[in-house]
This record gives C-alpha cells, sequence and structure tokens, in this order.
C-alpha cells in the first residue's frame, strides 16, 4: 500500500542511517520497524496508590459499628429536616 508519512527529522535521519548500514532500501526498514514495534509486548508497570493516613476514630466511635452508625446519623438529620417542616 502506498501511502504518504510525516517523520519527524531525528527519526528519518535514524532510519536512513540504518538503511546505509544494512544496505537495505529505505521503505524496507521503514515497514521493518514498524512492524517489529507492533510485535513488541506492551510493559506496563504494576499501578499503586499511595495511602495516606486520615487520623483515627473520635474518642467513643466504635467504627465496627460504622454502619448502624452511619443509619442513626441519617434517621437524626431526616427527624430534623421532619421537625423544621421540610
Amino acid at each position: 500500500m502506498r501511502t504518504t508519512l510525516t517523520l519527524d527529522d531525528a527519526l528519518a535521519r535514524e532510519l536512513k542511517k540504518l538503511a546505509v548500514e544494512t544496505g537495505k532500501p529505505f521503505k524496507v526498514v521503514v515497514n521493518e520497524t514498524l512492524m517489529r514495534g507492533l510485535q513488541a509486548p506492551v510493559r506496563r508497570s504494576r499501578f499503586r496508590q499511595k495511602t495516606f493516613s486520615l487520623g483515627g476514630a473520635r474518642p467513643g466511635v466504635d467504627l465496627t459499628k460504622a454502619l448502624a452508625l452511619a443509619d442513626a446519623l441519617e434517621d437524626a438529620e431526616r427527624a430534623a429536616k421532619l421537625s423544621r417542616g421540610r
């Protein structure tokens, strides 16, 4: 397939240099280089999330019953809204 391709100047120089060193035509060197790049395995580094301390719980707050605490706080907020007439 024939196509027009714009290469960075430095990249074109390296490809031409490789063509001269190997004695292959420029278009062959470009095709071989692209094919090697497409077949190269993609190496991904393992994702690591940085963690930060948010401090401890307030005294008297038992986090083992966090859902019950959240329910109680939500109930209290709903009761307050109802008493305000909202």
